[in-house]
């Protein structure tokens, strides 16, 4: 026999919760921009989540090697073409059932509120004979814009730079967004060191993962090889020479220098851009911080006294992790190295003058 009253009850209760959950259902279908608009809510971050702005070779390139690693669950490409990133997307999507399980779609700003990582590669392409600090007032002026926009979305992950003079856009996206510098950082010359130690591994004859060193001060002209720290393995160059019963002449040391310094413009002579061997870097960086690796890699970062130098951005040698730029390191130089990378400084210094960036 049925209880009447304790059905009442039942279906009472049951339509309370059905009307929850439609409510709740009505609330989840509200756009993002919409909360963010009125300041409701903030998106929770997802450090799987990434996106890419701007989709040229660079970005492209950087996105085919996201799938390869597989280290984020979605990705989401942006670019004031919206049909090249939608091209884009559904292109590497293709890919998807050989590569890693992951979304990738074309989106808007709204899109990458939760990132946990967005890469910019936005900009003009250095051409033949140009300098990368000649890009100063075009990119800086598009990344102004970039900026705007997502700072506008209460974004909290981490900018990666990567568009050129990339020093430059880093210390200008760094002022720009008002962002601690720790979650503010550029590709550097993270790309310039893995040419220097393919190339000195090549001229020692040892696996070039085995070579120990770096590029610094800015990605371009005036960069610098920490020659005073390099090593193979822990044993320094003139150790291992002795060793092997070989010499690293002087000569061949400025000659592997000036071909890492003139790599880029040597490719752009041949193929018209350089996208593979920064895609590589960029990944190289993503991993670091997704897998929270505390790595060594000399990214961009703004300087506030390290050196003796601020008001500027250098690639300098620092620790990677999930919160971005962990600790500047202050890695010991030569005398010689150190007035370098103040020239370096300065250089960078006076490209910017003009630009107010304070």
């Amino acid at each position: 026999m049925i209880n009447l009253p304790g059905a009442r009850v039942f279906l009472k209760n049951l339509g309370r919760i059905i009307g929850a959950e439609f409510a709740t259902l009505k609330l989840l279908r509200r756009s993002k921009a919409d909360y963010m608009e009125k300041g409701r809510i903030c998106l929770a971050m997802n450090h799987r989540k990434a996106a890419i702005v701007g989709c040229g070779f660079v970005g492209a390139s950087i996105a085919f090697r996201f799938l390869q690693q597989g280290l984020f669950s979605h990705l989401v490409l942006l670019d004031a073409n919206q049909a090249k990133a939608e091209g884009e997307a559904m292109d590497l999507s293709d890919g998807l059932p050989y590569g890693a399980a992951m979304e990738i779609t074309a989106g808007s700003y709204d899109d990458i509120a939760d990132c946990g990582l967005v890469v910019i590669t936005a900009g003009v392409n250095q051409k033949p004979g140009e300098t990368r600090l000649d890009l100063i007032g075009k990119n800086t002026a598009i990344l102004k814009d970039i900026i705007k926009e997502i700072t506008a979305r209460r974004f909290e992950g981490i900018l990666l730079i990567v568009s050129n003079p990339v020093d430059v856009l880093t210390y200008a996206a760094w002022r720009l967004s008002g962002y601690p510098k720790e979650r503010v950082i550029g590709s550097g010359t993270v790309l310039d060191t893995g040419r220097l130690k393919q190339l000195l591994g090549e001229e020692l004859g040892v696996d070039s993962r085995n070579v120990h060193a770096f590029i610094v001060g800015e990605h371009g002209d005036s960069e610098l090889a920490v020659w005073s720290g390099a090593n193979v393995s822990g044993l320094d160059l003139d150790d291992f020479c002795r060793l092997r019963g070989q010499e690293l002449h002087a000569e061949n040391m400025e000659r592997i220098y000036r071909e890492i310094r003139d790599s880029a413009n040597e490719i752009i002579k041949r193929k018209g851009a350089t996208y593979y061997g920064i895609a590589m870097a960029v990944g190289r960086i993503a991993a670091c911080i997704v897998k929270d690796e505390h790595a060594v890699l000399p990214i961009s970062v703004a300087l506030e006294g390290e050196y003796g130098l601020d008001h500027v951005a250098l690639s300098i040698p620092s620790i990677v992790g999930k919160s971005g730029l962990e600790k500047i390191l202050e890695i010991p130089l030569g005398g010689a190295e150190r007035e370098a990378l103040s020239r370096s400084a300065g250089q960078l210094k006076e490209a910017m003058d003009g630009l107010g960036l304070g």
